[in-house]
């Protein structure tokens, strides 16, 4: 009897890896739970055309925005564990959403298999044209002369929690203004809508260069070659450190020979000189997780992190 078990385990064992070894033998979607034009679309669509031409079939990125990332997460959760539906996605889903609401229909450990964390994407914070402050000291003066009058955007949990932390941290009083998108809400900022913006470098630093907006500090706590002259939030708000890690995932249940293989084509992708350029160059930190197990780990782990910081912010879920 035992020895019948050990075949059978040997048969499936061999089985799943033959499968790996044929894996993909047809299009792979890539759900990005974000709109198009948001920094981690950006990053998507280039891992999308690399890992294209290494797995020799289509990557499609299909854009599911909406309910703080929660609609593309929950659709990918429910697909088939066969590795053509995979999700990139950042904190805001699997380490931010879980405290910001009280009824989330996923369970970002649970219902997914971890395969790659990408890297980070540094946030910046930028004020819209007609700011009078040129500094975040000015801002923080500006701001208490004008208390429950000074605005931010809050389309994804990250840019939400960076502004309450820095109110909470620097004891100023803002108006929260929910956005479906992050593209959206830099247009409101453009148009002078809104005062102020938690931003990722992708959607920011075309709109900094062009003088469209000013940037008045990095919410990561150090300093960015991309915008040398922009110092770290920190140095005005100590202990201010806050960035968001981007990262691929399957649903649950996924065989581990098929998330193996793609954790070891994504590395490869982020190994390659282009996608360093292309991703550096729009202010993307590769930070490449070395297997399944340690980023789901990772996730473990920045799940309890964030929840820390939210506490500290006072966010109350929804």
């Amino acid at each position: 009897m035992i020895r019948l078990f050990i075949v059978f385990l040997a048969t499936i064992t061999l089985s799943l890896l033959s499968w790996a070894q044929q894996y993909p033998e047809k299009a792979i979607t890539l759900v990005v739970p974000f709109a198009a034009g948001s920094g981690t679309d950006a990053v998507a669509r280039h891992i999308a055309q690399k890992l294209s031409e290494r797995l020799k079939q289509p990557v499609v990125v299909d854009n599911r925005a909406g309910a703080n990332a929660q609609i593309g997460v929950e659709y990918a959760a429910k697909a088939p564990a066969d590795g053509y539906t995979l999700l990139m996605t950042t904190a805001t889903s699997h380490s931010a959403n879980p405290y910001m609401y009280k009824s989330l229909r996923y369970d970002p450990v649970k219902d997914f298999t971890a395969i790659a964390r990408v890297g980070i994407m540094p946030f910046v914070m930028v004020v819209k044209p007609s700011m009078p402050a040129q500094n975040m000291q000015e801002f923080i003066t500006y701001a208490k002369q004008n208390p429950g009058k000074i605005s931010f955007a809050s389309p994804n949990a990250t840019s939400h929690l960076a502004s309450e932390a820095l109110g909470k941290m620097a004891q100023l009083d803002f108006i929260n203004v929910a956005y479906k998108s992050a593209p959206q809400a830099m247009t409101d900022l453009l148009a002078g809508h809104l005062d102020f913006y938690v931003v990722d470098f992708t959607l920011a630093l075309p709109h900094i260069r062009a003088g469209k907006v000013r940037a008045l500090g990095l919410a990561n706590n150090r300093n960015s070659q991309l915008l040398p002259a922009v110092p770290p939030l920190a140095q005005t708000i100590p202990s201010f450190d806050l960035h968001a890690w981007n990262g691929i995932f399957g649903p649950s249940d996924m065989p581990k020979p098929i998330a193996e293989r793609l954790a070891q084509e994504i590395q490869a992708v982020l190994a390659d000189t282009e996608t360093k350029s292309k991703l550096n160059s729009i202010g993307f930190d590769i930070l490449p997780t070395r297997s399944p197990d340690e980023f789901k780990k990772y996730v473990i782990d920045q799940l309890s992190d964030w929840g820390r910081m939210i506490k500290v912010a006072g966010i109350q879920p929804e």
